[in-house]
Protein backbone atom coordinates (compact mmCIF):
# COMPACT_ATOMS: atom_id res chain seq x y z
CA UNK A 1 0.00 0.00 0.00
CA UNK A 2 1.43 3.06 -0.83
CA UNK A 3 -0.01 6.81 -0.05
CA UNK A 4 0.11 9.37 -2.19
CA UNK A 5 -0.91 13.15 -2.89
CA UNK A 6 -2.05 14.47 -5.76
CA UNK A 7 -1.38 18.79 -5.85
CA UNK A 8 -1.04 21.41 -8.57
CA UNK A 9 0.85 24.63 -9.17
CA UNK A 10 -1.51 26.88 -11.33
CA UNK A 11 -2.67 23.71 -12.73
CA UNK A 12 0.67 21.70 -12.94
CA UNK A 13 -0.69 18.45 -11.36
CA UNK A 14 1.69 15.50 -9.60
CA UNK A 15 1.56 12.38 -7.66
CA UNK A 16 3.60 13.00 -4.42
CA UNK A 17 5.08 10.19 -2.82
CA UNK A 18 7.07 10.55 0.45
CA UNK A 19 9.69 7.75 0.20
CA UNK A 20 10.95 8.32 3.62
CA UNK A 21 7.84 6.17 4.11
CA UNK A 22 6.71 4.60 1.12
CA UNK A 23 10.02 3.39 -1.49
CA UNK A 24 9.16 3.65 -5.04
CA UNK A 25 11.47 0.67 -6.48
CA UNK A 26 10.91 1.69 -10.34
CA UNK A 27 9.68 5.72 -9.75
CA UNK A 28 9.72 5.78 -14.40
CA UNK A 29 7.25 3.03 -14.50
CA UNK A 30 5.35 4.32 -11.87
CA UNK A 31 5.12 7.88 -13.29
CA UNK A 32 4.26 6.15 -16.77
CA UNK A 33 1.52 4.35 -14.88
CA UNK A 34 -0.19 6.43 -12.74
CA UNK A 35 0.06 9.56 -14.96
CA UNK A 36 -2.22 8.04 -17.84
CA UNK A 37 -5.56 9.67 -17.21
CA UNK A 38 -8.25 7.65 -17.90
CA UNK A 39 -6.79 4.37 -16.73
CA UNK A 40 -4.27 6.05 -13.91
CA UNK A 41 -4.19 8.63 -11.59
CA UNK A 42 -4.20 11.47 -13.92
CA UNK A 43 -1.23 13.96 -13.59
CA UNK A 44 2.00 15.40 -15.38
CA UNK A 45 4.36 13.29 -13.66
CA UNK A 46 5.61 11.88 -10.14
CA UNK A 47 7.57 13.75 -7.48
CA UNK A 48 9.09 11.47 -4.42
CA UNK A 49 10.15 13.99 -1.44
CA UNK A 50 12.86 12.44 0.38
CA UNK A 51 15.63 13.89 2.93
CA UNK A 52 18.29 15.38 2.05
CA UNK A 53 21.77 13.25 1.92
CA UNK A 54 24.10 16.44 2.24
CA UNK A 55 23.41 18.53 5.08
CA UNK A 56 23.04 21.83 2.53
CA UNK A 57 19.62 20.99 2.26
CA UNK A 58 16.59 20.17 4.14
CA UNK A 59 14.76 17.97 1.86
CA UNK A 60 15.09 16.18 -2.06
CA UNK A 61 13.19 16.00 -4.47
CA UNK A 62 12.89 14.04 -7.40
CA UNK A 63 10.68 13.96 -10.65
CA UNK A 64 9.64 11.80 -12.93
CA UNK A 65 7.38 12.98 -16.31
CA UNK A 66 4.30 11.16 -17.75
CA UNK A 67 6.20 9.66 -20.09
CA UNK A 68 9.12 8.26 -17.22
CA UNK A 69 11.64 10.59 -18.68
CA UNK A 70 13.63 12.15 -15.27
CA UNK A 71 13.79 16.05 -15.10
CA UNK A 72 16.15 18.12 -13.55
CA UNK A 73 13.95 20.52 -11.42
CA UNK A 74 10.11 22.03 -11.68
CA UNK A 75 9.04 25.37 -9.98
CA UNK A 76 5.47 24.08 -9.46
CA UNK A 77 6.60 20.71 -8.01
CA UNK A 78 8.97 22.84 -5.41
CA UNK A 79 6.50 24.97 -4.86
CA UNK A 80 3.98 22.01 -3.63
CA UNK A 81 6.15 20.25 -1.62
CA UNK A 82 6.57 23.34 0.46
CA UNK A 83 3.16 23.55 1.38
CA UNK A 84 3.03 19.39 1.67
CA UNK A 85 5.82 19.20 4.38
CA UNK A 86 4.53 22.16 6.73
CA UNK A 87 1.05 21.49 6.70
CA UNK A 88 1.62 17.49 6.99
CA UNK A 89 3.80 18.89 9.94
CA UNK A 90 7.05 17.13 8.60
CA UNK A 91 8.48 20.66 9.34
CA UNK A 92 8.14 23.42 10.95
CA UNK A 93 10.78 25.82 8.77
CA UNK A 94 8.96 28.52 6.80
CA UNK A 95 12.40 28.88 4.94
CA UNK A 96 13.17 24.95 3.51
CA UNK A 97 16.53 24.17 1.39
CA UNK A 98 15.54 21.91 -1.27
CA UNK A 99 18.03 19.50 -3.20
CA UNK A 100 16.82 19.26 -6.72
CA UNK A 101 19.25 17.50 -9.56
CA UNK A 102 19.23 21.81 -10.43
CA UNK A 103 20.74 22.44 -7.10
CA UNK A 104 19.32 23.69 -3.90
CA UNK A 105 16.69 25.67 -4.26
CA UNK A 106 15.00 28.01 -1.45
CA UNK A 107 11.67 27.54 -0.51
CA UNK A 108 10.02 30.98 1.33
CA UNK A 109 6.48 29.85 2.27
CA UNK A 110 4.10 32.58 3.23
CA UNK A 111 1.73 31.68 5.50
CA UNK A 112 -1.60 32.89 6.77
CA UNK A 113 -3.46 30.57 9.49
CA UNK A 114 -1.46 27.90 9.47
CA UNK A 115 -1.64 27.49 5.56
CA UNK A 116 0.86 28.19 2.95
CA UNK A 117 -1.29 30.82 0.55
CA UNK A 118 2.33 30.84 -1.75
CA UNK A 119 5.57 30.15 -2.18
CA UNK A 120 8.80 31.88 -3.48
CA UNK A 121 11.39 29.83 -4.94
CA UNK A 122 14.62 31.48 -5.30
CA UNK A 123 15.24 29.41 -8.94
CA UNK A 124 19.08 30.82 -8.53
CA UNK A 125 21.02 32.23 -12.16
CA UNK A 126 19.73 31.77 -15.55
CA UNK A 127 22.05 30.31 -17.89
CA UNK A 128 22.85 30.93 -21.58
CA UNK A 129 25.55 28.56 -23.41
CA UNK A 130 22.92 26.70 -25.83
CA UNK A 131 24.37 23.64 -27.00
CA UNK A 132 24.51 25.04 -30.60
CA UNK A 133 24.05 27.74 -33.11
CA UNK A 134 20.38 27.87 -34.33
CA UNK A 135 20.40 27.72 -38.12
CA UNK A 136 17.65 29.82 -39.95
CA UNK A 137 17.78 26.41 -42.63
CA UNK A 138 17.31 24.33 -39.35
CA UNK A 139 13.80 24.57 -38.93
CA UNK A 140 13.91 26.30 -35.69
CA UNK A 141 12.20 29.49 -34.99
CA UNK A 142 13.84 32.49 -33.81
CA UNK A 143 13.62 32.31 -30.12
CA UNK A 144 15.63 32.79 -26.56
CA UNK A 145 17.41 29.78 -25.10
CA UNK A 146 17.37 30.05 -21.30
CA UNK A 147 18.30 27.37 -19.13
CA UNK A 148 16.71 27.76 -15.65
CA UNK A 149 18.11 24.46 -14.50
CA UNK A 150 16.62 22.79 -17.32
CA UNK A 151 16.40 23.88 -21.00
CA UNK A 152 14.04 26.12 -22.62
CA UNK A 153 13.50 27.94 -25.75
CA UNK A 154 11.34 31.05 -26.01
CA UNK A 155 9.51 32.22 -28.96
CA UNK A 156 7.60 35.36 -29.09
CA UNK A 157 4.99 35.45 -31.39
CA UNK A 158 1.28 36.77 -31.17
CA UNK A 159 -0.18 32.97 -31.89
CA UNK A 160 0.28 31.25 -28.23
CA UNK A 161 -1.63 28.45 -29.65
CA UNK A 162 0.90 27.54 -31.95
CA UNK A 163 2.12 25.69 -29.15
CA UNK A 164 -0.01 22.62 -29.89
CA UNK A 165 0.97 22.14 -33.34
CA UNK A 166 5.10 23.45 -33.57
CA UNK A 167 5.88 21.82 -30.23
CA UNK A 168 6.66 18.44 -31.19
CA UNK A 169 9.33 19.24 -33.39
CA UNK A 170 10.69 21.75 -31.45
CA UNK A 171 11.00 19.50 -28.38
CA UNK A 172 12.93 16.98 -30.25
CA UNK A 173 15.02 19.76 -32.87
CA UNK A 174 18.38 18.80 -33.90
CA UNK A 175 19.41 21.93 -31.74
CA UNK A 176 18.49 20.04 -28.18
CA UNK A 177 20.64 16.77 -27.94
CA UNK A 178 18.71 16.20 -24.84
CA UNK A 179 15.18 17.47 -25.87
CA UNK A 180 13.69 21.38 -24.84
CA UNK A 181 11.24 22.90 -22.99
CA UNK A 182 9.33 25.21 -25.65
CA UNK A 183 7.46 28.26 -24.51
CA UNK A 184 5.02 30.56 -26.91
CA UNK A 185 4.68 33.83 -25.57
CA UNK A 186 2.52 37.13 -26.67
CA UNK A 187 3.39 40.60 -24.56
CA UNK A 188 0.20 42.01 -23.31
CA UNK A 189 0.64 45.10 -21.54
CA UNK A 190 2.35 44.14 -18.36
CA UNK A 191 1.67 40.70 -18.38
CA UNK A 192 3.05 37.73 -21.19
CA UNK A 193 0.56 35.25 -21.96
CA UNK A 194 2.17 31.84 -22.14
CA UNK A 195 2.05 28.84 -22.92
CA UNK A 196 4.53 25.48 -22.70
CA UNK A 197 5.07 22.36 -24.28
CA UNK A 198 7.53 20.22 -21.62
CA UNK A 199 9.58 18.10 -22.11
CA UNK A 200 8.57 14.28 -21.90
CA UNK A 201 4.66 15.74 -20.76
CA UNK A 202 3.70 17.56 -23.37
CA UNK A 203 1.01 20.61 -22.74
CA UNK A 204 1.15 21.42 -19.60
CA UNK A 205 -1.28 24.23 -17.54
CA UNK A 206 2.22 25.75 -16.40
CA UNK A 207 5.47 25.40 -16.01
CA UNK A 208 7.07 27.41 -13.34
CA UNK A 209 11.06 27.01 -14.68
CA UNK A 210 9.04 27.95 -18.25
CA UNK A 211 7.37 31.37 -16.59
CA UNK A 212 10.96 31.91 -15.22
CA UNK A 213 12.92 31.69 -18.79
CA UNK A 214 9.79 33.52 -20.39
CA UNK A 215 10.26 36.01 -18.08
CA UNK A 216 14.26 36.20 -18.62
CA UNK A 217 13.57 35.87 -21.90
CA UNK A 218 11.30 39.12 -21.86
CA UNK A 219 14.00 41.59 -20.16
CA UNK A 220 17.10 40.18 -22.19
CA UNK A 221 15.40 40.96 -25.54
CA UNK A 222 13.75 44.44 -24.33
CA UNK A 223 9.87 43.41 -24.10
CA UNK A 224 9.78 43.78 -20.54
CA UNK A 225 11.43 44.74 -17.63
CA UNK A 226 12.87 42.74 -14.49
CA UNK A 227 9.16 42.14 -12.93
CA UNK A 228 6.90 40.05 -14.91
CA UNK A 229 3.48 38.40 -14.12
CA UNK A 230 3.13 35.70 -16.75
CA UNK A 231 -0.23 34.45 -17.40
CA UNK A 232 -0.10 30.40 -18.19
CA UNK A 233 -3.08 28.19 -19.32
CA UNK A 234 -3.50 27.03 -15.19
CA UNK A 235 -2.97 30.21 -13.47
CA UNK A 236 -0.48 33.36 -13.03
CA UNK A 237 2.97 33.22 -11.54
CA UNK A 238 5.04 36.68 -10.35
CA UNK A 239 8.89 36.54 -11.40
CA UNK A 240 11.63 38.82 -10.26
CA UNK A 241 14.99 39.11 -11.88
CA UNK A 242 17.00 40.46 -9.20
CA UNK A 243 19.72 42.80 -9.99
CA UNK A 244 21.81 42.37 -6.35
CA UNK A 245 22.14 38.10 -6.75
CA UNK A 246 21.68 38.00 -10.66
CA UNK A 247 18.84 35.38 -9.00
CA UNK A 248 15.13 34.48 -10.36
CA UNK A 249 12.75 34.48 -8.16
CA UNK A 250 9.16 32.92 -8.40
CA UNK A 251 6.25 33.53 -6.80
CA UNK A 252 3.02 31.43 -7.06
CA UNK A 253 0.02 29.38 -4.98
CA UNK A 254 -0.01 25.34 -4.68
CA UNK A 255 -2.96 23.27 -3.89
CA UNK A 256 -3.88 20.14 -2.45
CA UNK A 257 -6.10 18.19 -4.95
CA UNK A 258 -6.53 14.45 -3.28
CA UNK A 259 -4.84 12.12 -0.81
CA UNK A 260 -5.26 8.43 -1.76
CA UNK A 261 -3.54 5.17 -1.63
CA UNK A 262 -2.44 2.28 -3.89
CA UNK A 263 -2.70 -1.02 -3.99
CA UNK A 264 -0.79 -2.97 -6.75
CA UNK A 265 -3.59 -2.19 -9.73
CA UNK A 266 -5.95 -0.82 -7.79
CA UNK A 267 -6.02 2.83 -6.10
CA UNK A 268 -8.73 4.73 -3.36
CA UNK A 269 -9.25 8.24 -3.48
CA UNK A 270 -9.95 10.64 -0.06
CA UNK A 271 -11.38 13.72 -1.11
CA UNK A 272 -10.19 16.62 0.96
Amino acid sequence: MISFSKMHGCGNDYIYVDVTQYPIADPAAFAVKYSDRHKGIGSDGLVLIDRSPVPEADFSMRIFNADGSEAMMCGNASRCIGKYLYEKGITDKTEIRLLTLSGIKTLSLHIYNKVVESVTVDMGEPQFDVVGQFLPDGGLDTGTFVSMGNPHYVIFTDDVDKIAEKGPALEHHRAFPQRCNIEFARIEGDTIRTRVWERGSGITQACGTGACATAVAAFVTGKAGQRSHIVMDGGTLHIEWCESDNHVYMTGPATFVFDGEIEELTFQMRNE
